[in-house]
């Protein structure tokens, strides 16, 4: 695999540090998790449980080694350097100032191992005035923008399903790791990196900027392209209270619904771009399709060159034909259900251990045993 021979201590909890390194684990590297003594990582005690630990624990730290180390003490603090001494990976996701405070910043971890890529996630990055700050996703995804352009049908912000400043801050500290492996090839020298989740969630804006960016008044979101102006790029309720999407704009797939449907009159209303003079287009589809339910609907877009999707159920999505057919629900041993890796290589595939560690399972590491 790709990672073979790379070496990662995981001192970070929650989610974007853990999804970070085990998307490093299931392309073959070494990922050493090390958690506090007691509990270990919150995650093994957040939501459903299918096993030994919670399923949200398992989903982001499978094929993991776990040691426990108590870092309030020196002893554990020599425990985490001895590790970092061999490893080519450090991901920590404390509060900024913490990793200084117990001695185990990037300035000295470089000093013993000047090869290591270090990496720190935190909600606002490691200086500024929001430095000190605690924060989770909700807060750092507001204070980008992207709540205020994220509304339900009331108008107030909505709460997103996703936790899109910390995937894409994990997403983003992936990437630096990976860059910053493939510089140390010419320089021989590790890197740091400061991934903020409020900046990641400010950067995955670049196509909702265009009015704030060019000095322009907030914009309307239920009048704009991708957030309710389109009725080509909206969600209707169908029937039987469930809900299907149409997702894309193009004239093309406009001319083909409306022309199906015995109203390609309307096609001139979508042709003059997003707003509120699509309103009449909106109500038509609105009534058609409240007034079946949504399987009749699946069959009847079968063969028509238009986005439509239902909106599945969680369970639904991971038996949905295309993720079966594609093989992106694997199961364990024990019949566990996991999320195969994204990245798809040629050469060399990914092979996740779809096993998450017993807290404290690899002490033995820490006890004079070769680190391998």
């Amino acid at each position: 695999m790709k990672l073979e021979g790379i070496k990662v201590v995981d001192l970070s909890v929650f989610l974007p540090g853990p999804y970070l390194t085990m998307a490093l684990a299931d392309h073959g590297a070494e990922v050493i998790k090390v958690e506090p003594p007691g509990e270990g990582d919150p995650g093994r005690h957040i939501g459903p449980s299918d096993g030994p630990v919670t399923v949200f624990f398992r989903n982001v730290n499978r094929g993991k080694k776990s040691v426990v180390i108590d870092l309030k003490t020196a002893g554990g603090r020599e425990r985490l350097l001895k590790l970092c001494d061999q490893a080519d990976v450090f991901v920590e996701s404390f509060r900024p100032g913490v990793m200084q405070r117990l001695g185990i910043d990037y300035a000295t971890v470089a000093t013993r191992n000047p090869r290591i890529v270090y990496c720190s996630i935190s909600a606002f990055g490691q200086d500024g005035p929001y430095r000190d700050r605690p924060a989770h996703d909700l807060a750092t995804m507001a204070l980008s923008g992207a709540l205020s352009n994220t509304l339900g049908r009331d108008g107030a912000p909505a709460m997103p399903s996703v936790a899109v400043a910390d995937m894409l801050s994990a997403l983003q500290g992936l990437s630096g790791v990976l860059m910053a492996l493939l510089r140390r090839q010419q320089t021989g020298l590790g890197d740091y990196i400061d991934i903020a989740m409020h900046h990641a969630a400010l950067a995955a804006l670049p196509n909702v900027m265009g009015a704030a960016m060019s000095r322009q008044p907030q914009p309307d979101p239920k009048h704009e392209r991708t957030t309710g102006g389109s009725a080509f790029y909206q969600v209707y309720e169908t029937g039987d209270g469930r809900h299907l999407v149409l997702g894309a704009q193009e004239m093309k797939f406009v001319r083909n619904l409306l022309d199906r449907l015995g109203r390609l009159d309307l096609a001139a209303l979508c042709e003059r771009g997003p707003g509120p003079h699509q309103a009449p287009v909106l109500e038509f589809l609105r009534g058609v399709f409240r007034g079946k339910p949504l399987e009749h609907w699946r069959a009847w877009f079968e063969g028509l060159d238009v986005s439509f999707a239902p909106v599945n159920t969680l369970r639904e999505a991971l038996d949905d034909a295309s993720v079966r057919a594609r093989e992106l629900v694997v199961e364990d041993e024990q019949g566990r259900e996991h999320i195969a890796p994204v990245v798809r290589f040629l050469h060399e595939p990914a092979e996740p251990s779809l096993r998450e560690p017993a807290l404290g399972e690899h002490n033995a590491l820490l006890r004079g045993q070769r680190y391998t």
